[in-house]
C-alpha cells in the first residue's frame, strides 16, 4: 500500500503563491507518476500537473506559465509551486502516485486553496 500526505494548502489573495507538497510513503515502486489534480465546486476532478520519477512534466493549459511541478525521488515527495493565483484556481487540490508497473493509483486526503479576488 501506498499513503500520500499533502500540505501547504491555504488561503491567499489573487495574484499571490502557494506551495504544495505531498509525501509518500508504503510499498512505492521506482518507475511511478506523481501528480496533482483539484475539484472544484460542482465540476469534475482534473489534472493540473504530472511529472514522471524521471522528470518529464505535463500541465493543464490554465496553469501553464503560472505553476511549476517538481519531485524529490529520495524523499518520495512532490511539490506544486503555483504562483499568480487566480480566483479560479480556488479547488480541493488532490496528490497521486500512479505505479508504472501495475496502473495502481493512489490518493491524498486533499488540501484546499481558496483565492479571493
Amino acid at each position: 500500500q501506498v499513503q500520500l500526505v499533502e500540505s501547504g494548502g491555504g488561503l491567499v489573495q489573487a495574484g499571490g503563491s502557494l506551495r504544495l507538497s505531498c509525501a509518500a510513503s508504503g510499498s512505492i515502486r521506482r518507475l511511478n507518476t506523481m501528480g496533482w489534480y483539484r475539484q472544484a465546486p460542482g465540476k469534475q476532478r482534473e489534472l493540473v500537473a504530472v511529472i514522471s520519477n524521471g522528470g518529464t512534466s505535463n500541465y493543464a493549459d490554465s496553469v501553464k506559465g503560472r505553476f511549476t511541478i517538481s519531485r524529490d525521488n529520495v524523499k518520495n515527495t512532490v511539490y506544486l509551486q503555483m504562483n499568480s493565483l487566480k480566483p479560479e484556481d480556488t479547488a480541493v487540490y488532490y496528490c497521486n502516485l500512479r505505479d508504472i508497473y501495475t496502473s495502481a493509483a493512489y490518493w491524498g486526503q486533499g488540501t484546499q486553496v481558496t483565492v479571493s479576488s
